[in-house]
């Protein structure tokens, strides 16, 4: 095989290895008898009159918070527009209110992402990056995977000049449990293409975002 027969097999690997792992879904009745069993675990009765509906409306929630995982991100950012009579500066679009569950203990994150790229011959629709956000929000995260991974994807898909994604957001993990400290929010990012290695544009797009949480938070 030539050294050109090879390469798409290669980038088909590569294509494939970033799909999320497919794993067999239980039925519908197994969630709901696991959820009988948490509440029979935490100590209460799932078949008193309070709790009797609980398994139902705790399933019915799950399928609304994890629906990420039924959405192909990719395919949300094809269609995009070139007729843009040769407009070249930065999109952004500020202020995206998410709300995701983190993987370690299925706790509410809840803050807002902020979204900016350099296009190169095409641009996408702004309501598509609000809902590559849900996409990935819509899973069960971390807060640095799932700011690389909206970046990755923008950068994969229209392969602009630059992208820059930045996320601040309050962790309940630590707010309602554990440390118990309200009140924090961690702000994490990612620059590729000229925000990364140019040191202007990388100020210009973060003034245009202003200062995630008041300039007292960690960045990764």
């Amino acid at each position: 095989m030539s050294v050109a027969e090879s390469l798409p097999r290669a980038a088909e690997r590569k294509s494939r290895a970033k799909q999320p792992t497919r794993v067999r879904r239980p039925s519908r009745e197994d969630a709901l008898e696991a959820v009988r069993t948490l509440i029979r675990w935490a100590g209460d009765d799932p078949h008193r009159e309070g709790l009797v509906g609980t398994p139902d409306r705790v399933v019915r929630s799950y399928a609304e918070f994890f629906s990420g995982y039924d959405e192909d991100p990719v395919a949300l950012l094809q269609r995009t527009f070139e007729e843009t009579d040769g407009y070249d500066e930065i999109v952004m679009l500020k202020d995206i209110r998410f709300e995701s569950h983190c993987e370690h203990h299925i706790a509410p994150i809840i803050g807002k992402v902020h979204i900016a790229y350099l296009p190169s011959n095409r641009v996408v629709g702004i309501s598509k990056l609000a809902r590559l956000v849900e996409v990935y929000a819509k899973r069960l995260q971390i807060q640095e995977k799932m700011t690389a991974q909206i970046a990755n994807t923008l950068d994969e898909v229209l392969q602009p000049k630059g992208v820059a994604v930045v996320i601040e957001a309050a962790h309940q993990c630590m707010t309602t449990r554990g440390v118990h400290k309200p009140g924090v929010s961690m702000v994490t990012s990612r620059m590729l293409g000229e925000f990364r290695t140019d040191p202007l544009s990388r100020r210009e797009v973060l003034s245009m975002i202003g200062t995630p949480g008041g300039g007292s938070c960690e960045h990764v």
